[in-house]
């Protein structure tokens, strides 16, 4: 049993307690794995791999993430998020449209960004959130992050809907975090939702729920490996090609790319092949 299943993660559950209960459906045997870590807090799209499609999960971690973040102005917290206890209360004044869009207009593109002191970040040798729930603070450096798209709307006086559509690492709670210090009156991320991981999206995703109500659906929810590199170059290799690649072998390919899938002569993922001097070399080979 190889692919990836794209779920929808209810609140409440880390990522790891997901793995846990597929594992359970699909029997110790089989590899299990998640590709990007959601709060227990957030819901949306979590890709978790079966079988040899673990060995994809790096790729998914390169992929463009997106986001819906209900931030509430006026309370911050020691999370910066709803979960944690309120730091700070303010007042929250009139905000001008304007007001609002010059204060996120720094967040958008390629940025520094300061991690959440609760977070799964390690900090010499251990998690920011074990030091943190020790009442050890840690003077965080920033780091970049890169922000494609933010855009906004109003739900309330007190709270907006962000919009965002970013890289790795990028903290949805520390943009909530950074617009309420800008805006002078505090803010945390409410509420979160992952819209997307790559091309995996809410959209077609199976609630974790109806599949724990349901195991027979899981062999029809289950996507093909290649899913996680859908955007690659696919290159379909003939019997002599495939043989070499399977023996970890170069070989030479007409295709104006860095990174290509290959496939078997039966159409099913065999390899992920990078560009040298010498050929295309096999990076992973998948034997089955």
């Amino acid at each position: 049993m190889h692919g990836f299943l794209n779920l929808n993660k209810p609140a409440g559950l880390t990522s790891h307690d997901v793995v846990v209960r597929v594992r359970r459906l699909v029997g110790r045997k089989v590899k299990v794995g998640h590709a990007g870590t959601l709060d227990p807090a957030a819901t949306g799209v979590l890709p978790v791999a079966l079988g040899h499609a673990t060995r994809l999960i790096e790729y998914l971690t390169e992929a463009r993430k997106g986001y819906q973040g209900l931030v509430r102005l006026g309370v911050a917290t020691t999370t910066d998020d709803a979960e944690g206890e309120a730091l700070a209360t303010y007042t929250v004044p009139p905000l001008t449209d304007a007001q609002i869009e010059a204060a996120l207009a720094p967040m958008r593109g390629a940025i520094m960004q300061v991690p959440p002191m609760y977070s799964a970040l390690h900090h010499d040798g251990q998690r920011l959130y074990d030091l943190a729930r020790a009442g050890q603070t840690v003077e965080l450096a920033p780091r970049p992050v890169m922000v494609y798209a933010l855009t906004w709307a109003r739900v309330a006086d007190d709270a907006l809907l962000l919009t965002v559509e970013c890289g790795k690492g990028t903290y949805i709670r520390a943009l909530a975090r950074d617009l309420g210090t800008t805006l002078g009156c505090g803010a945390h991320l409410a509420a979160l939702e992952r819209t997307f991981v790559g091309s995996f999206r809410t959209t077609d995703a199976l609630p974790l729920d109806a599949l724990l109500a349901d195991p027979a659906r899981l062999p029809g929810a289950l996507l093909p490996p290649e899913t996680a590199v859908a955007d690659w170059p696919v290159v379909h290799l003939d019997a002599e090609a495939a043989h070499r690649i399977s023996n970890g072998l170069a070989v030479q390919l007409c295709i104006e790319s860095e990174r290509v899938r290959a496939h078997g002569p039966s159409g099913t993922l065999l390899a992920l092949l990078h560009r040298e001097a010498t050929g295309w070399h096999p990076e992973k080979v998948f034997l089955t």
